[in-house]
């Protein structure tokens, strides 16, 4: 015997059609644009990153004539505005497509405005550092106290000594810096204390060379200057110097030893190298002229550009 399909269950069949048709009629619409959307908001950022590399490479083709290291202070500012417009542009992107995704899943956006202002007053007493942080980072990046490739000083929060390296990110939030042992340290701007720029339009090599207190301090002084004077003459090292090295005097007098100082005025973040090559200058020449320098001592050292 046969029976025939129920009401109830001819209902729940179309039901379930009708179901099947809206999903497919939603996918092929609304869901096929959120797809594109989020595809479209990807390859958005990836052409923002990409616009940013090219600036950047072009910035540092405009500052040809030195390299990647010493750069000009325009130079250096115009890397740090590239990356900072670069993360401005990708939280607008974002942001955009969080919207309008939204708005394609039926959200209706004027049912946030009471509970987003209540977020709001929540994250304006919660959030207060990083507001303080983009504060931070805008007078920075405006003020040019330091930029992409500046080699700093930076002390924070509960830091005594602080912490020395090369400057690799700005943006509005945070300072990324690369130190000597490679060590990537990240530091939020709102907690710096303070900031010391050693590659500040020039710097300056510091040489303290401690003498026996007996030494002929005239003599000395001769050999120093004409170990400047090489130096000067040096191919390799003249580029790197804005003057010829001076003898400034007796530094410092001790029972046990005089410290004769020796300056010299380079590129940013020069200094170092040329520091080195004095003091290998300076101990070959006293080596040549028979002066013997305390074992107990150190040449020392290398200090920032300051006037």
């Amino acid at each position: 015997m046969r029976y025939g399909s129920s009401p109830a269950r001819n209902a729940d069949q179309l039901t379930a059609a009708a179901q099947t048709d809206d999903l497919t009629t939603w996918a092929r619409g609304d869901g096929l644009e959120i797809v594109l959307v989020v595809l479209g908001a990807i390859l958005a950022c990836r052409a923002v990153a990409a616009v940013g590399h090219y600036a950047t490479r072009r910035i540092d083709a405009a500052g040809g004539e030195l390299d990647d290291v010493v750069r000009t202070e325009r130079g250096k500012h115009q890397h740090a505005l590239v990356q900072v417009l670069i993360w401005l542009g990708n939280v607008t992107i974002v942001c955009i497509a969080i919207v309008r995704c939204l708005t394609l899943l039926g959200f209706s956006l004027t049912g946030f405005v009471a509970p987003a202002a209540v977020l709001g007053v929540a994250l304006g007493f919660g959030a207060q550092r990083i507001v303080q942080d983009l504060l931070a980072g805008f007078f920075i990046i405006a003020e040019r106290q330091y930029g992409f490739g500046d080699l700093v000083r930076i002390s924070t929060l509960g830091s005594e000594t602080g912490v020395t390296g090369t400057i690799e990110e700005v943006s509005l939030r945070i300072t990324k810096m690369r130190t000597f042992t490679g060590e990537l340290v990240i530091v939020p701007n709102g907690q710096l204390v303070q900031v010391t720029n050693l590659s500040r339009d020039w710097a300056r090599a510091v040489i303290d060379i401690p003498l026996w207190p007996n030494s002929d301090l005239v003599e000395a002084q001769r050999i120093l200057r004409e170990v400047g004077a090489d130096v000067y003459r040096d191919p390799k090292l003249r580029p790197l110097l804005l003057d010829e090295p001076t003898v400034m005097g007796v530094e410092t007098i001790s029972t046990s030893f005089v410290k004769v100082r020796m300056v010299a005025r380079t590129l940013p973040d020069r200094q170092y190298e040329v520091g080195r090559a004095l003091r290998a200058r300076v101990i070959t020449a006293f080596r040549e002229q028979g002066i013997s320098l305390p074992t107990d001592t150190i040449i020392a050292s290398s200090a920032p550009g300051t006037p």
